[in-house]
């Protein structure tokens, strides 16, 4: 199958692509694809370069008569997601992916292809081999561990990078041009309790708020799905106020950039408040099913009978976590002013987790100005602050202003027009990219764009990139080349 691939046009990017799939390279795990991608620069007598994290960056000098056009740098990332069906016997350290021709997709059978971003390292790789195509200097950089850390943009050192326009080669819908992205940052949040006996003339309820929709916690931020921790927060803090309601323990969401769907409590209840609780509480059930009823058909959340647990969380920490949990922002903070209907900055409330003495929260905030995503962090922070927790900002990485002026932009705008007669969307990402980093971490002024083929279900064993759109994809990039403007 894989000749069959190979003989897909563009032959050259999709040989490549075969050869890339049969190297193992999870993130984290690159050293095999780190050694190929720096023997194949130096057995084409091009300037390879390994960077101190890992990265690798090969220089081309320009075609005949392109010498004086502007440097432009193709980046993609070497790492892909390592991701498999149960029933799938695979090693993602030491073995192939076994890719095949699925009609109009290439696939991989039950692991995760490496498309994202495979086909945008194999392109640049195309155009570093091809001697028939125009193009002017030319900076490929490979760039580390994207997947899960960012490490190899993060790790550039300023000056390693010498070009003008930066394209990176990592998007996934064709006939998309990517001007901005956000930048992101975590604030996790740590309460310390002590544990109290619980009143053998309580009862206990097990609360359990599921079947939200959730979501990626900056694409799908707008769409105004509910937070199964706020939620749950709602119903306990009322419990809390009004009849006596005590926490043994609480669990909600499981990762940091996904808006939570699932949310459990243990709580106890006076046994003399029971009646009046229980009919209060339904009420405010019957609300909050009935707000995001649109968003969320499937939501469900119960209070049922449950044995009475050993311990509860000492009052003045329960106190402490329910208000700041419902003083904390959640959601979108602000659109783009220039951009209708695109987000600038959010947070996410999306993990609070009880356990031995501790209450860990975690949280993520993302906007494409930097200066936003401190202050949202920030005023995070301060509600859990106030509230005597312990607050950390980490894994800090910079968005990428949108700028609707620039030149690339323009170029690449007419370039597809031209070619395939429309106009190619804009777009900023509520996410992160390396041009956000790079864009920080290299010491220039980058005009840039992201674009890549379609590709559907990255990082699941559903994975596949659409045929047409790999060489619709490169063919624009091709002529985009030849269209640089002189320095």
């Amino acid at each position: 199958m894989i000749e069959q691939i190979k003989n897909l046009s563009p032959k050259l990017l999709w040989k490549h692509f075969c050869d890339i799939s049969q190297i193992p390279h999870p993130s984290k795990k690159e050293e095999k694809i780190i050694a190929h991608v720096r023997k194949f620069g130096e057995s084409l007598g091009l300037e390879t370069l390994v960077d101190e994290v890992g990265s690798v960056l090969i220089r081309k000098h320009g075609t005949s008569g392109m010498k004086n056009r502007k440097t432009v740098i193709l980046q993609g990332h070497l790492d892909m997601v390592p991701q498999k069906n149960s029933s799938t016997n695979h090693n993602f350290e030491t073995d192939p992916l076994d890719i095949y021709i699925d009609g109009e997709w290439v696939a991989a059978k039950g692991t995760t292809l490496g498309a994202d971003n495979g086909i945008g390292v194999a392109a640049a790789m195309a155009i570093l081999e091809s001697n028939n195509i125009e193009h002017g200097p030319i900076e490929a950089l490979f760039t580390v561990d994207e997947e899960t850390g960012m490490t190899g943009a993060s790790g550039l050192k300023e000056g390693f990078l010498k070009g003008d326009i930066l394209l990176n080669l990592d998007s996934e819908d064709e006939g998309e041009l990517y001007i901005g992205c956000a930048g992101g940052v975590n604030t996790n949040i740590e309460f310390e309790y002590s544990e109290e006996p619980v009143n053998p003339e309580a009862i206990a309820y097990k609360v359990e708020v599921k079947g939200l929709k959730g979501g990626h916690s900056g694409l799908d931020i707008n769409l105004g799905r509910g937070n199964a921790n706020k939620i749950m927060n709602r119903i306990l803090l009322h419990g809390f106020n009004e009849h006596g309601l005590r926490l043994a323990s609480i669990d909600g969401g499981s990762l940091r950039n996904a808006i939570p769907r699932e949310a459990i409590a243990t709580i106890t209840i006076p046994v003399d408040n029971q009646e009046k609780f229980e009919l209060c509480i339904k009420k405010l059930i019957d609300i909050v099913l009935y707000e995001f009823k649109l968003t969320d058909p499937e939501i469900s959340i119960t209070i049922n009978r449950t044995g009475l647990p050993k311990s509860i969380i000492d009052v003045r920490t329960t106190e402490n976590l329910f208000n700041s949990i419902s003083a904390c922002v959640n959601g979108v903070i602000r659109m783009l002013p220039d951009m209708p209907g695109v987000v600038e900055t959010s947070t996410n409330l999306a993990i609070v987790k009880s356990e031995s003495g501790k209450i860990n929260i975690a949280t993520l905030q993302r906007s494409s100005v930097d200066s936003a995503k401190e202050d949202i962090a920030n005023s995070v922070g301060a509600a859990f602050k106030l509230a005597g927790a312990k607050v950390i900002h980490h894994g800090d990485y910079s968005g990428w202003k949108p700028n609707l002026n620039s030149s690339i932009l323009k170029t690449m705008k007419e370039v597809y027009n031209k070619k395939y007669g429309k106009v190619p969307e804009v777009k900023v990402i509520h996410a992160g990219l390396e041009c956000g980093i790079i864009g920080s971490t290299s010491g220039k002024e980058l005009d840039m764009i992201s674009f890549g083929p379609t590709i559907r279900f990255p990082h699941s064993p559903d994975e596949k990139v659409n045929i047409k759109s790999v060489e619709l994809f490169y063919d624009f990039l091709i002529e985009t080349l030849k269209q640089i403007s002189e320095k």
